[in-house]
């Protein structure tokens, strides 16, 4: 396969607090190439967004800390960019989409504004082209009226709309890779598969890559050729997404679909992983699951490392990664 649109490799990266430092990415390695679409799914401060963020090095300067690895998008060393470098592959080249549109829009805009100025700064368009292709845009995520929708504030929207218009605006410029954080957390079910559906159809039709961030597994199960699992800053598993949803073989990513409510039956209780996200101001000896893992034995002192486990380049941080497929 032809080098990857962005490779992280080996990644280290803490953020100093009073009296010590949070080790929020402890060795992570992540590829998205050509065309494909990629998920990264955990709980809560398992690190999915610190990466994403990363990756487009979109978080304040100063607040972080590189401990080790290297980042690669495009073929830059995202670590050691000038702020003018990454502005031009920002936009351009790489896009992102936030969590919540109301916040991602500036409110004080008319959608058509925000839409024909983000076009113009990256593309050789007037302000009528400029005009049409944002028209076109929102027409081909389902927006109906389209030219009157570019008329409209973004608290005039829905929150389904307004994750459709920040979708028309990430591929607004043609971008190579996509990068998505969670940007289908706040809809209701309905209207997040038809989020889903559309992002998927774009991207398969541009050639577009996808970087996909989620806590849900049903979600990037639909979406995603290939899953990242996250927990306490490390990626534990990784894999085809249809093999890993099938059968997980790291007991947290057992864990995550058991706690799925499609895995349940009607009225039954939601099972959850009992204890909690380990504090990463002091790393755990051994692996980071340990205390919360029902295969866990003395040999689970030590860390594991990310090893192959299965046939498609399937690879698991575990000690004992073939016996959570009898419990699935």
């Amino acid at each position: 396969m032809n080098e990857p649109l962005l490779a992280i490799e080996d990644l280290q990266l803490s953020f100093p607090v009073f009296q010590g430092e949070i080790h929020a990415l402890n060795r992570v390695s992540i590829a998205v190439h050509r065309g494909e679409i990629v998920g990264v799914v955990g709980e809560s401060g398992s690190g999915k967004s610190v990466t994403a963020m990363l990756a487009m090095r979109l978080l304040p300067n100063g607040s972080y800390r590189i401990n080790g690895g290297r980042v690669q998008l495009l073929g830059q060393d995202v670590l050691n960019a000038s702020e003018k470098q990454m502005r031009q592959l920002r936009g351009a080249k790489v896009a992102m989409i936030f969590q919540e549109p109301m916040t991602a829009l500036n409110p004080t805009r008319r959608i058509g504004q925000l839409m024909t100025e983000v076009i113009r700064q990256h593309q050789p368009l007037s302000a009528h082209e400029a005009q049409q292709k944002a028209i076109a845009l929102l027409t081909e995520m389902q927006i109906a009226d389209a030219s009157q929708v570019m008329q409209r504030y973004p608290f005039e929207l829905s929150g389904g709309m307004r994750q459709r218009v920040m979708i028309a605006l990430a591929f607004s410029c043609e971008p190579e890779l996509i990068i998505a954080d969670e940007p289908t957390t706040a809809l209701d079910v309905t209207v997040q598969r038809q989020v889903l559906r559309l992002l998927k159809q774009k991207a398969r039709a541009s050639g577009t890559a996808v970087l996909f961030i989620s806590h849900d597994m049903a979600v990037v199960s639909q979406l995603c050729d290939r899953l990242y699992v996250m927990y306490a800053g490390t990626v534990i598993e990784s894999g085809v997404t249809q093999q890993v949803i099938a059968q997980p073989t790291h007991p947290y990513s057992v864990g995550l679909l058991r706690c799925a409510p499609e895995a349940c039956a009607p009225r039954a209780e939601l099972p959850a992983i009992p204890g909690t996200v380990p504090n990463l101001t002091q790393l755990p000896v051994g692996c980071a699951f340990r205390e919360r893992c029902f295969a866990a034995d003395d040999r689970c002192r030590q860390s594991p490392s990310l090893s192959p486990c299965g046939p498609d380049a399937r690879l698991a941080a575990c000690w004992h990664p073939q016996l959570e497929q009898r419990h699935v």
